[in-house]
């Protein structure tokens, strides 16, 4: 048995579709949804899906207990599925090469500290880039360094705004990240 936490800080629409993408895989247990913000729709969907839902405060998070309560919970896998907080450095040692993120962008380019959501299709397309996509990384101690372990673009067209990078962006997240995912847990060359 597999087991994942992921953490999300929004609307949680790549939280609903790794739990759809697994919900038929026995070999895989998400044993908790982890949030840090109140009014996040994130919150009604891991309710919806019967996840365990872990709120927690910015002091909480990064204490020494919150690490221990992590480990005990004996994941293979951490996912930040929107998740808009630097994780610890307790955490990572916690879980070396065990705790990866999905960024909005070709990275490195477009990533770092404030580059999140909109903010990152803003100056893609300001910056008149032939493509954008998305990256799946390992997380380290710096925003968005981290080993790049999957990426996919898209073309930026004639007349393309941030929403409309947007939605091409979250398609791929989509199609792609629960894969990664299951690559990952699986030693599957991601």
């Amino acid at each position: 048995m597999k087991r994942i936490s992921i953490f999300v800080s929004g609307n949680g629409t790549n939280l609903q579709r790794i739990a759809d993408y697994f919900h038929d895989n026995p070999e895989v247990e998400i044993v908790n949804v982890v949030c840090n913000n109140p009014k996040a729709y994130a919150i009604e969907r891991a309710k919806n899906l019967g996840i365990p839902l872990r709120m927690i405060t910015r002091k909480e998070f990064n204490s020494q207990a919150f690490t221990e309560e992590m480990a005990a919970l004996r994941c293979d896998l951490i996912v930040l599925a929107g998740f808009l907080w630097k994780i610890p450095s307790g955490l990572i040692q916690a879980y070396p090469q065990q705790i990866i993120n999905i960024h909005p962008a070709l990275l490195p380019k477009y990533g770092g500290k404030g580059f999140y959501g909109a903010h990152v299709h803003e100056a893609v397309v300001a910056a008149k880039e032939a493509f954008s996509g998305i990256t799946i990384h390992y997380v380290n101690e710096v925003y968005d360094s981290g080993e790049i372990i999957f990426q996919a673009k898209v073309a930026l067209e004639e007349g393309e705004t941030p929403d409309s990078l947007a939605a091409k962006i979250h398609g791929l997240e989509q199609k792609h990240f629960p894969e990664v995912i299951e690559r990952i847990l699986f030693n599957e060359n991601a």
